[in-house]
């Protein structure tokens, strides 16, 4: 919701990957599926719906408005997503609950989310052209991980059998990638100055 406000208050997406942006779509795509034949609860589905409403919106303004695809950075945004996408489903097959279309296929979602924020984080240390809002998004993606790390250490400790090492190592795989950004961001916060990644 931040990026997507930020598209369309500056009608720029000058500093965001879309590569990042159809990964996260893709994630999205892949792990609800489970909206066509199954309801858990109204909050569930409307969560659902609203992941994957914006990550379409943003995609579509990035790519087919006018004026927001005209600040793109093309030229510096060229992480081959084919190398995060084809390990994921790779692993998927191979490392999963059970051998269905449907957990595969979220199985990659969890894969594919560990590492979609590579080309993100790949784009800011490339152009240095970092402004607040993209910081503060990047930010609450890592946040919202951690979030979800703390939640499992609850979870573990009040619910008897749970266990879902899949989600837990990838979960922290992806945290970790976070590591040297929050480092940077913490830095730079502290010193009321511009976000900047060494190159």
């Amino acid at each position: 919701m931040v990026l997507l406000l930020k598209i369309r208050a500056t009608r720029s997406c000058r500093g965001i990957s879309l590569k990042t942006q159809e990964l996260y779509a893709l994630v999205f795509i892949c792990r609800y599926l489970d909206l066509f034949y199954s309801y858990i609860s109204l909050y569930n589905t409307v969560m659902k719906v609203t992941y994957l409403a914006t990550a379409f919106s943003i995609v579509r303004y990035m790519r087919f408005d006018k004026v927001v695809r005209q600040t793109y950075d093309k030229e510096q945004d060229t992480f081959r997503y084919i190398f995060l996408i084809a390990p994921c489903a790779l692993l998927a097959l191979v490392l999963n609950h059970r051998f269905s279309p449907t957990e595969v296929l979220w199985t990659f979602s969890i894969y594919l989310e560990a590492v979609a924020i590579l080309p993100q984080l790949v784009l800011m240390q490339r152009t240095q052209n970092i402004d607040n809002l993209t910081a503060n998004y990047v930010a609450l993606l890592g946040a919202y991980r951690g979030f979800y790390i703390l939640n499992w250490i609850y979870r573990f400790a009040t619910e008897k059998h749970y266990r879902q090492w899949i989600v837990w190592i990838s979960g922290v795989a992806q945290t970790a990638l976070y590591a040297d950004f929050f480092y940077y961001y913490a830095l730079c916060w502290k010193a009321n100055q511009r976000l900047q990644l060494p190159a």
